[in-house]
């Protein structure tokens, strides 16, 4: 079986397809002799008999009929292989590992996903949610192809990471709707005071999980000299937003959030001046995934509003 090769299977299947050697070596541009020795050698080889032969007829045998299909299937992929190489290199199979920040379910990432798929339906995209800061990680230990990411502190990019921003969007405040029913001092409907918003409890990722957008609202605070403290920590923006709904507290969210309706809680734009959050793609710079090149090139098309393309 060691010894068997893609001719021989090609030689046996082409006799089981038209059952005459004579039509089988003309089909295979050779002569009948060598076609015939070419079949006693594979039986031997296989210590079987792939056909009864008399005089008149060629038939395969109960064994040969049930190997015909699976020899015949084996030869398809070997057909196939060459086409399969180069569409692995262009990136139109093979597989994509993509993680992102819970932040982008609502803005970047369907679009982006949706126009991957249909631009390339054969690669297969594995999700991963997770914090900026595992990402990082898993890209370094090459867990994940491509990330999508809040901005990275510049510390952890280097060589090794690649870092394209595509996304900016304002922070706006997302507060329990009951503090608005009961008229709780500065909550009404319409434009929210930082004053009020500075004086309620905080909800906020940790520092180490999104150092960026949590220096961006502890800069916020200390724009307006209020004092900075995080009432409660969550990692992922749909527990923030649960917990702004269960009255718990106050946070700072992207504007694209406003699409994630839960009960309990009302988005209100801050008045003034307001941070942005970036947004962005990190990936390894030496990869040679060809389907990453491809999904940077269909997320970074993907971008649509009420967020800015950078």
């Amino acid at each position: 079986m060691s010894n068997m090769d893609l001719r021989q299977i090609r030689q046996f299947v082409a006799v089981a397809e038209e059952l005459h050697f004579g039509r089988a070596a003309e089909r295979l541009n050779m002569t009948q002799p060598p076609l015939s020795q070419a079949i006693q050698a594979l039986e031997r080889e296989l210590g079987l008999r792939l056909f009864d032969r008399t005089k008149r007829e060629v038939k395969l045998t109960p064994v040969g009929e049930q190997w015909f299909v699976h020899a015949r299937r084996v030869l398809a992929e070997a057909t196939a292989l060459p086409d399969i190489a180069r569409k692995l290199a262009r990136g139109e199979m093979g597989l994509l590992r993509l993680s992102f920040v819970s932040t982008v379910d609502y803005s970047l990432l369907p679009a982006a996903v949706g126009r991957f798929r249909a631009a390339y339906p054969n690669v297969e995209l594995s999700l991963r949610e997770a914090t900026s800061d595992v990402q990082i990680d898993a890209l370094l230990r090459s867990e994940v192809d491509v990330g999508i990411v809040i901005a990275p502190p510049s510390s952890s990019l280097s060589q090794t990471l690649s870092y394209r921003p595509i996304l900016r969007e304002p922070l706006i405040a997302a507060v329990p709707s009951s503090w608005i029913d009961e008229g709780r001092d500065g909550f009404c409907e319409g434009i929210l005071e930082p004053a009020a918003f500075f004086a309620a409890p905080l909800i906020l990722f940790p520092r180490r999980s999104a150092p960026i957008f949590h220096d961006l609202v502890s800069g916020y605070f200390a724009e307006h000299r209020s004092a900075f403290s995080v009432f409660q920590e969550a990692i992922q923006m749909q527990t923030i937003i649960g917990l702004v709904g269960s009255g718990m507290g106050v946070a700072l969210v992207p504007q694209s959030m406003t699409r994630l309706q839960r009960d309990g809680v009302t988005y209100l734009p801050l008045s003034g001046r307001v941070p942005t959050v970036e947004t962005g793609l990190l990936w390894r710079t030496n990869d040679r995934n060809a389907a990453c090149a491809n999904f940077l090139a269909v997320a970074n098309a993907s971008v649509h509003q009420p967020a800015q393309a950078l």
